[in-house]
């Protein structure tokens, strides 16, 4: 009996254990990101008897972003290393990524998919984007 409510058990902590989804225009992206500069990201992983130091990931300084929430709400969230960021461009393909490692160059749009070496993505022209969504 007890091996038959371990997946029911599981299964319902799954669905109570969820990220919350918020929105952005790009217009107020690049109004948020006017003041930002970048900044080299290290990662410590301490790994007993070992400390590895990572190589370091580019990103933004943000600390919080203004987003509207689903029923149309603006609301400031903190920006942790969890954030994730996905940009649906107009031909319906998906880019997720981290936020803080979100880079706004002339009108385009980097970042990288890990914290821990320099996986970039391909760089998202503003004029492609259809959405973009703030994972928390």
């Amino acid at each position: 009996m007890k091996k038959a409510s371990f997946p029911l058990l599981f299964f319902c902590l799954f669905l109570l254990t969820g990220c919350a989804t918020y929105h952005l225009s790009t217009q107020s992206l690049v109004e948020q990101f006017g003041n930002s500069s970048t900044e080299k990201k290290k990662i410590v992983l301490p790994i007993f008897p070992y400390v590895f130091f990572v190589d370091p990931v580019t990103g933004n300084d943000l600390q919080t972003i203004k987003v509207l929430d689903k029923k149309g709400q603006e609301i400031v969230l903190p920006v942790t290393n969890r954030t994730g960021i996905r940009i649906t461009k107009s031909d319906s393909s998906r880019t997720t990524f981290y936020f803080n490692t979100l880079l706004l160059k002339d009108s385009t749009i980097t970042g990288s998919k890990t914290h821990f070496f320099n996986a970039h993505i391909k760089p998202i022209n503003f004029k492609d984007i259809s959405k973009i969504e703030i994972q928390k």
